[in-house]
């Protein structure tokens, strides 16, 4: 079959790659127009683009999805689907123009997590398995007849980097195996059954650690939002990120505030108190520096027993 891929991230570039290496023919790409970035403010394009003209891919980047012009040069690619992964809500004026429908790959098992952060809620929620999810592309966001799903584990270790990279190659496999079944007219679309949960866009706020929280919720947002933009806290005043933590197994009973630094040691590591449980402290990153184990962090810097971690502490300073 004749495809359009549309898309923008790295997510959606193993997607592309398989569809370049099935049997299906890529007849174009539509991603987003090229931002500005960096303190030069240099034009750069998106993945998506870099990798369509890598491979000698036409690039469509309109302003609008409904621009006569944009529709007119998409209509005459004469595909017979769309595929989309991590692109734009796409009026029906796009999605309803190939003859076979449009198809999108959504990194969960619909109807959980519907919306833009599906990979880092699922994570931050403590699941153990998460999936993705081939639909038909309707009125409404993340809505349509479910194709194929196929699931994957969660491990502890997981963070959103390691999840996502994980799903966006199993995404590629199901959306080629999504578009051979459609075209042996072998797809029986299912509409979406049990309860719908909301994955929204992931805010600054959403990012901060609240030390009263148990142990193993602090380690579970940290991981769902690791690397970028980063769980944070702050330290003696300013913000202080952790990329990598863990329940710890030791000083769980250790007297303290949540947020308190109950153990300190600089061949062993960092420990804080939550409110339930502790948690050490695996890669960090001050204001103003690089990430770093917990480690070299200590060895750079005075840390002592009793500091506290988190806004409240330096509010009272």
């Amino acid at each position: 079959m004749k495809i359009v891929f549309m898309g923008t991230p790295d997510f959606a570039i193993p997607t592309l790659e398989a569809l370049l290496e099935s049997s299906h023919l890529v007849a174009g790409v539509v991603t987003r127009q090229d931002k500005p970035k960096g303190r030069g403010r240099k034009l750069l394009p998106s993945p998506v683009k870099a990798a369509a003209e890598k491979y000698g891919l036409p690039v469509l980047q309109p302003e609008s999805l409904k621009s006569r012009a944009f529709l007119e040069r998409l209509s005459e690619w004469g595909a017979d689907v769309f595929v989309v992964v991590a692109f734009l809500i796409l009026p029906p004026e796009v999605f309803k123009l190939p003859p076979k429908g449009t198809i999108n790959l959504h990194a969960s098992l619909l109807p959980k997590y519907r919306g833009a952060a599906p990979i880092q809620w699922a994570l931050i929620n403590g699941e153990n398995e998460t999936g993705v999810t081939t639909f038909f592309i309707d009125e409404h966001v993340d809505t349509g007849n479910i194709l194929l799903q196929e699931k994957v584990k969660i491990y502890p270790e997981d963070t959103a980097e390691v999840l996502r990279e994980r799903l966006a190659y199993l995404g590629g496999k199901v959306m080629v195996r999504t578009l051979d079944l459609l075209e042996r007219g072998e797809l029986e679309p299912k509409p979406q059954a049990g309860e719908a949960t909301r994955a929204p866009k992931i805010r600054k706020e959403d990012c901060e650690i609240n030390w009263s929280q148990p142990a193993g919720k602090i380690v579970n947002l940290i991981r769902g939002v690791s690397p970028v933009p980063g769980a944070f806290t702050y330290f003696r005043g300013k913000i202080f990120k952790i990329h990598r933590a863990k329940v710890s197994e030791h000083h769980t009973h250790a007297k303290g505030l949540p947020g308190e630094i109950v153990y300190v040691h600089s061949k062993k590591g960092l420990i804080v108190r939550s409110g339930e449980g502790t948690i050490e402290l695996i890669e960090v990153q001050p204001a103003g520096g690089k990430r770093m184990s917990a480690l070299d962090f200590l060895r750079g810097h005075r840390i002592q027993k009793g500091e506290i971690l988190g806004k409240s502490a330096q509010e009272k300073l």
